[in-house]
């Protein structure tokens, strides 16, 4: 889900070239559900190859790391561990939700209507532990690092930010304002023209960059406070936030309350958390590891094309030019201070 907070959070628009020189910690997790969301045929059906398993998430990790590393910037991918025992509530809704959209998307295939298919699928994606494995396999294979967390992908993500060892996270989600990474890049792997469900209208999808102090300071709030906002709205750890308190309700009231305890006694009959201080600890003090290594390697390149193109069905023409594009991608190439 992520905590909702796209109507309040200042936000610049930039352009992948204003990154070109920098390190970012990608959440994994996220990334690949965005493939798998959005890489599928015209009826919603995703990529296989031809012994039937699912490769969409395959052709999004290859190609839009491909894009990335092309114009100089360094993708960390950060991969999930296991969840707080908070998020189970959240993690129960989203696989209701999946099972009511596996149910819709038949239903529109039954009838012929491949538009409604389609958007019904998008939401059935689910990210098993072998796609993750297949990950891992083809991001070392690229030689991209990438970083198992103890709990949180974004949480430790965030982490290695404020530590300095990547410049921004790269997530969809809000969250990682609220573990408190310097910078959030947003829309970095699904940036391009996107159509409206239902309608017959593109739009065009821009990476955003949002810096934490500058939103402080833009919303006159603490990141405690901040933490506080979003448990009015819903995070993944209490989904449902306080009915009909959306963002900007929710900015006026961490201002009109001194502490969370208040907020608390305010709305505890209305759904506030009685975990709260609980939620709040998972943010500030996250399950994190600081032992982890960012080393870039060079690029197998005829692994890439035994992985993908042997073993999974690539176009080997098509594989070839976008690993041609990267030729020149050494590890050596520059100090490692210019990323960060």
């Amino acid at each position: 889900m992520g905590v909702k907070l796209q109507d309040i959070m200042p936000k610049r628009k930039i352009n992948l070239s204003n990154l070109t020189n920098r390190s970012i910690a990608i959440d994994a997790h996220n990334a690949l559900y965005q493939f798998l969301s959005v890489i599928r045929g015209s009826n919603g059906v995703p990529l296989r190859n031809r012994r039937g398993k699912i490769t969409s998430h395959l052709s999004g990790l290859f190609y839009r790391s491909i894009n990335l590393m092309e114009i100089g910037i360094k993708p960390i991918y950060v991969f999930d561990g296991e969840p707080p025992q908070l998020k189970k509530t959240e993690i129960d809704r989203r696989r209701a939700v999946k099972e009511q959209a596996a149910k819709k998307y038949e239903q529109a295939i039954e009838i012929g209507d491949l538009e409604e298919a389609r958007i019904h699928a998008q939401a059935t994606s689910r990210l098993t532990e072998n796609m993750i494995k297949e990950s891992i396999k083809l991001l070392n294979l690229m030689g991209i690092p990438n970083v198992q967390a103890p709990s949180e992908g974004e949480a430790q993500a965030s982490y290695m930010s404020i530590k300095g060892d990547v410049w921004a996270t790269g997530s969809q989600d809000f969250d990682s304002l609220l573990f408190g990474t310097p910078r959030l890049i947003r829309n970095l792997t699904i940036s391009g023209r996107r159509k409206l469900p239902r309608k017959k209208i593109y739009i065009t999808i821009s990476i955003e960059l949002i810096e934490l102090n500058e939103a402080l300071l833009h919303l006159n709030i603490t990141r405690r406070q901040l933490i506080a906002l979003g448990m009015l709205v819903g995070t993944d750890f209490n989904p449902n936030g306080i009915k009909g308190i959306g963002p900007k309700t929710a900015l006026k009231l961490v201002k009109q309350f001194e502490d969370i305890d208040q907020l608390f006694e305010k709305f505890r009959d209305l759904g506030f958390p009685k975990e709260f201080r609980e939620i709040e600890n998972i943010f500030l003090n996250p399950n994190v590891t600081p032992e982890y290594d960012i080393v870039w390697g060079e690029i197998d390149s005829e692994g890439v094309i035994q992985f993908l193109c042997e073993d999974n069905d690539f176009s080997e023409e098509r594989v070839k030019k976008a690993l041609n594009r990267v030729s020149q991608w050494k590890k050596d190439d520059i100090s490692l201070e210019k990323w960060f």
